[in-house]
């Protein structure tokens, strides 16, 4: 069958996700708009002990459970300590290069509900001052947050109820261009979640009904490799939606839906895999088939946890993943046929 979605509700669902807050581990805002979102379209929806967000989509078969799992935390930081000079040190949260985050934008969140700005530099920022300015080694020791307030030491920044520990997001700079490009900081993976909420939208528009139970699972903690490690037990096959990467010998463009055959974790189900494969070409979806040696999914910490499933690996193309990325419409509405087609093919 033919699935109609609706684009436009799909831009701007991402749009706005992309627009809040959500670090790994500073996850409430956006959990609560995710709820928000599936309650207005009509779905049941539950928040597991560490925060996850379950939605529960019945099928015309409840003998077996259909797992879709997208990420909502991003990367970010937390503030370490405060320098004497009225800077912020920071530790990361999840993995990226230093300079990929040089020259920032950022929020400080505290933890009574302040926001200040804030700039991410190197504690050597300047050509005019420094020597060694161009040269000078990006790692955490070496990095620092300029605060947009009136602050010359510890003490100034202990006033406005900064303290170790509190949250730092980076600002995501989305943008959507009329030619399809979508380019922000997050699109991994909350791409592949607003490709998740187009498929709700067209059941509840267009009342199709999936071959079998789905639980689609929006986790909290995938930057830092446990967002999958519980999943509810009913649940027989596991698809980790999630960005596809691009470079060195990779196909996976940014219009394409990248279908994972194996990563760090190793090789995913050869079944699922296949019949992946099969689907995108009889849709005619424009896909690829990689291998990515540095990647791992909530669908390898589903594994790892000890789930006893099935498990695979899609989503949309994306270029310089944890850095400035950008993928396009195409790949997520693409993402969203290919897993519509999947959940309502008969078995």
């Amino acid at each position: 069958m033919k699935i109609p979605f609706d684009q436009d509700y799909v831009l701007d669902f991402l749009e706005e996700i992309l627009n809040i807050p959500s670090p790994t581990g500073y996850t409430h805002q956006i959990m609560k708009r995710i709820e928000a979102e599936a309650d207005a379209l009509g779905f049941h929806f539950e928040l597991t002990h560490k925060g996850c967000g379950i939605i529960s989509v019945p099928g015309n078969d409840p003998s077996r459970t259909i797992g879709l799992t997208a990420h909502v935390d991003t990367l970010g930081a937390m503030v370490r300590s405060i320098h004497a000079s009225g800077t912020l040190r920071i530790t990361p949260v999840g993995g990226y290069m230093m300079n990929a985050i040089e020259n920032e934008y950022c929020t400080i969140h505290t933890r009574d509900g302040r926001l200040y700005s804030g700039t991410i530099l190197t504690t050597h920022p300047s050509v005019h001052v420094y020597s060694d300015a161009r040269d000078f080694k990006r790692d955490e020791a070496n990095m620092e947050i300029r605060i947009d307030e009136n602050v010359r030491s510890k003490e100034d920044v202990q006033k406005l109820g900064i303290r170790t520990g509190d949250f730092i997001s980076f600002d995501p700079r989305a943008v959507v261009l009329d030619n399809g490009y979508i380019k922000s900081r997050h699109l991994d993976d909350k791409a592949s979640v607003a490709a998740l909420f187009g498929i709700l939208e067209s059941i509840h528009r267009d009342r199709w009904t999936p071959v079998h139970n789905l639980k689609l699972i929006i986790t909290n903690y995938e930057e830092i490799g446990h967002g999958g490690s519980y999943i509810p037990p009913e649940i027989d096959e596991l698809i980790a939606v999630d960005m596809g990467a691009m470079g060195d010998d990779l196909a996976c463009t940014e219009l394409d839906v990248s279908i994972c055959a194996k990563d760090s974790s190793g090789p995913y189900d050869y079944g699922m895999v296949s019949k992946f494969i099969e689907l995108a070409e009889r849709d005619n979806l424009q896909h690829v088939v990689d291998i990515y040696p540095y990647y791992g999914s909530d669908a390898s910490a589903a594994l790892r946890g000890g789930n006893n499933i099935k498990a695979a690996l899609i989503g949309p193309g994306v270029h310089a993943s944890h850095g400035m990325e950008r993928t396009h419409i195409q790949a997520v509405m693409n993402t969203a046929r290919l897993l519509a087609a999947y959940v309502t093919m008969k078995d």
